[in-house]
């Protein structure tokens, strides 16, 4: 196949499965941080602390990480199909039955649960991709639906804020419970699309031409046997692997900023004035906005060099520099200037982390991982909302916290420096990590 027809079908097949997994990531991000701007009415009415608001954004990943690994084995048996749309169906009622929470407990139970339908969606959606991009087209596709999350905080603001602003006592609910209900059923209705249009491999796609399904087979194959794609890989192993622990560790610190930070982000930006919902709504835009076009610009810089670890660490060093100087800032301007700059690359980091480890295994020892690794970064969700919240309660403001989050951006940046990304010499599976197997 000539580089011309090769191009035009990865734009085909890009042109296909996009749209839908930029609207599945789209609303996965909303159903996860709109508990932010719900925080702002329903903080008060159900008499949150701080200390309850921030352990409930946490303990959702508590129930993420104890079924991220079954899930994503789970899918890998069952196909993505079935089981993408399960996840969809079920995440979505969860996320619809939050608008009823009224107590504290209930508010643990509701976030718990939302973690647990939820596991293995984003682990699942990059194995997914590997049946369908070859290495060299991979960052730019994990890009292309990563960077829905950016979007997702983008419009997620004034979404939430308008529903919350003029659905307010309709029917005898407030305006954050009919939040959780419009931004829920989406996701239902998402999981009934998949069902019906999603295919799950090139071989089973009729809007592919035979020539354009043989040379996608044949190209994956055989990077799936420089991977060892059909060699078994116990689970031990996978666990035994360094460079599964060191990008865990590294992206478990970056998660205490990204979730850290944008799940209060409503709320840090509330306390620069009086400011009304909407307001800070749309204030809340523009970092994750500016979170867009880092996420272009460093995928296809990483894409263009082959390195995914300089890349990492410029990002999450940029974002540590920035939230510190957030912290130190003399006046809420240049505090939320700081912010936003922090939002243009923190988010920069996610298609290059996806795009390594995915590229470690394929099949299902290329589930387990990506599964594992993600699991384990999980404690950064753990930690970041719970740790604001505890710092909030015991200071009264936010300077202590985003030092908190810089620190540990330091350390992803550090890890991102030194990790060994490239496999052992006496281990039998090479990696690829883009293209010709960019340098690590």
């Amino acid at each position: 196949m000539t580089a011309f027809d090769e191009t035009a079908t990865m734009r085909k097949v890009y042109g296909r499965l996009m749209p839908l997994l930029f609207a599945m990531m789209f609303i996965n991000y909303l159903d996860r941080i709109n508990i932010g701007f719900a925080a702002l009415d329903m903080n008060k009415q159900l008499g949150f602390s701080p200390a309850v608001f921030g352990f409930a954004g946490s303990i959702f990943f508590v129930g993420y990480m104890l079924l991220e690994v079954p899930s994503n084995l789970l899918l890998h048996r069952v196909g993505a199909r079935i089981w993408i749309a399960r996840i969809l169906l079920t995440w979505g009622a969860v996320a619809a039955a939050t608008a009823f929470v009224f107590n504290d407990v209930s508010f643990y139970v509701l976030r718990f649960l939302l973690g647990v339908m939820e596991a293995g969606f984003l682990p699942g959606i990059a194995v997914y991709l590997t049946k369908w991009f070859p290495v060299r087209y991979r960052a730019r596709a994990v890009g292309g639906y990563i960077v829905a999350g950016s979007f997702s905080a983008v419009l997620g603001g004034p979404i939430s804020t308008a529903l919350m602003t003029y659905a307010n006592g309709i029917l005898g609910l407030a305006g954050w419970q009919w939040m959780f209900i419009l931004e829920g059923v989406p996701a239902m209705l998402l999981g009934l699309v998949t069902l019906r249009i999603m295919t799950e491999r090139p071989a089973d796609a009729n809007w592919l031409s035979s020539e354009e399904k043989n040379w996608l087979e044949s190209t994956l194959a055989a990077e799936r046997e420089t991977l060892g794609g059909n060699r078994h890989f116990p689970l031990l192993r996978v666990a035994g692997d360094i460079r599964v622990w060191s990008l865990a560790c590294l992206f478990g610190c970056a998660l205490v900023g990204i979730y850290g930070l944008f799940l209060w982000l409503p709320q840090i930006v509330k306390s620069f004035g009086e400011l009304s919902n909407i307001e800070v709504g749309f204030l809340s835009a523009a970092p994750p906005l500016l979170g867009v076009l880092g996420t272009f610009l460093i995928s296809r810089s990483s894409d263009r060099s082959g390195d995914r670890k300089k890349h990492l660490a410029f990002v999450y060093g940029m974002s540590a520099l920035a939230i510190a100087g957030s912290a130190y800032a003399p006046n809420p301007v240049i505090a939320y200037v700081l912010l936003c700059v922090t939002g243009l690359f923190i988010y920069s980091g996610n298609p290059l982390f996806w795009s390594l480890a995915s590229s470690f295994r394929t099949g299902a020892a290329g589930a387990a991982t990506i599964a594992l690794i993600n699991t384990i970064a999980q404690f950064g969700g753990l930690v970041g909302p719970w740790s604001i919240g505890l710092v909030r309660n015991a200071t009264g403001n936010f300077k202590l916290a985003l030092l908190t989050i810089a620190a540990f951006l330091v350390v992803a940046t550090i890890i991102a420096l030194v990790m060994r990304v490239t496999p052992a010499e006496d281990e039998d599976t090479p990696l690829a990590t883009g293209g010709a197997a960019p340098r690590g």
